[in-house]
């Protein structure tokens, strides 16, 4: 058989058999597989190249008779119905009996659970069909959603729900370090699709999972859900004021955490170190999408030892060998002040002292430092402070033909 000559001719012979398929669940499943190649390979607007993929698809298959396609036409406008055309798609005269069951779902059960660290969040969310014989069995949406990078990381669609969410159920029951609850449906719809629209943006999707080829249906299901509150004016969380950065600090040092790690009384030569690393640990914790900070866990302060403060921060001796103290009793204070099991806060510490060698390696060595970082840090080693004009000038006046620089005219 010929190699097909176009994208539509592709998806037309990998759907020839949708008629031979037993429910409508089965339909939409391959239906969405065959759209995740389109948002797999999108540049940008990965959920408006899908829906223009079907738009374009519609159009041009509009006279095509055959079972299969006519078929494949009805699940493809079932799954993105705000396609160009989608409204106007009627099953064939040889459509299956399952053809009036597609997209016809309701809600059976909306939940929610993660890591008490408030590192991940999964949604999840069960939906059976009118008619289960033609449409399919109870099944299951779950998204994860991760609050380090800001994004719906990754999605699936699969059944009996009744099997996935007792296994959910479960799994939490039998580990203090995970919660679940149920979730209102508003709710689960808006944290999904916030998180999601992100993810569509990116330049490069998560490696794992069945994000790509599972969102079409996740998209079709998320929309059936009532829709969240508008967002109110004010709503965003604000960065942190100076005095309410320096009330943290103050709250911090007099804390026992503050003492067991003996930052509540430093020597006066090492005040300055101190600071400047609380400022560091409250600069990371405002970078992220849903600032806090007293949201520290095993990964977060990975993100900050290991990366973060290399690319962001020039650190002298005495800083570097303040910071991982300082992130330890950080740390232990915000696992009390969120009221987090025991067995939390000991593996953040644990996790923290173990990364040290490593945090010393990439402190010594500076390969993660940004250009912009790895400059400053020339500067200082030259003893130059950045922050003093002359000095700066001066030094750049002397550097010109090491670094390539014409005399300013």
């Amino acid at each position: 058989m010929a190699s097909p000559r176009t994208p539509f001719e592709a998806v037309l012979h990998a759907a020839r058999d949708v008629t031979k398929l037993d429910c409508a669940l089965d339909a939409e499943m391959l239906g969405t597989a065959l759209l995740g190649s389109v948002y797999a390979i999108a540049e940008e607007d990965r959920s408006s190249a899908v829906r223009e993929f079907v738009s374009d698809f519609l159009s041009a298959t509009a006279r095509r008779r055959t079972a299969a396609a006519t078929t494949i036409r009805t699940v493809f406008a079932a799954l993105v119905p705000d396609a160009v055309g989608a409204a106007s798609v009627k099953p064939g005269t040889q459509a299956p009996s399952w053809s009036g069951q597609l997209g016809k779902v309701r809600l059976t059960g909306s939940y929610a659970y993660g890591d008490v660290y408030g590192d991940q969040t999964s949604y999840l969310a069960t939906f059976a069909y009118d008619d289960s014989e033609a449409g399919g069995p109870e099944h299951a949406v779950v998204a994860l959603v991760d609050h380090n990078i800001g994004i719906t990381k990754d999605v699936f669609v699969g059944g009996p729900a009744e099997r996935i969410l007792g296994q959910v159920r479960e799994m939490c029951a039998d580990d203090e370090l995970t919660w679940f609850r149920e979730e209102d449906p508003a709710r689960l719809r808006g944290e999904v699709a916030r998180h999601l629209d992100i993810t569509d943006e990116l330049g490069d999707l998560p490696d794992e999972g069945s994000l790509a080829t599972d969102r079409a249906l996740v998209g079709h299901r998320l929309a059936l859900l009532p829709a969240p509150a508008p967002p109110v004016l004010g709503d965003d969380v604000e960065p942190l004021s100076t005095a309410e950065r320096d009330r943290l600090v103050r709250a911090f040092l007099a804390s026992p955490e503050a003492a067991r790690f003996g930052l509540h009384q430093v020597a006066e030569a090492d005040l300055a170190s101190l600071h400047f690393c609380l400022s560091l640990v409250l600069d990371h914790s405002a970078s992220f999408p849903d600032a806090d900070p007293m949201r520290w866990s095993p990964a977060v302060a990975g993100l900050f030892l290991l990366d973060w403060v290399h690319r962001r921060a020039v650190l002298d001796m005495d800083d570097a060998a303040m910071l991982p103290r300082v992130v330890r009793s950080w740390a232990a204070y915000a696992a009390r002040q969120r009221a987090l099991p025991g067995e939390a806060a000991s593996q953040t510490d644990t996790s923290v002292e173990e990364m040290v060698p490593e945090f010393v390696r990439l402190y010594t060595t500076g390969e993660r430092r940004s250009p912009a970082t790895a400059a400053v840090a020339q500067l200082m080693a030259e003893g130059v402070d950045p922050n003093d004009p002359e000095a700066l000038d001066a030094w750049i006046e002397a550097n010109r033909q090491r670094l390539g620089d014409d005399p300013v005219q």
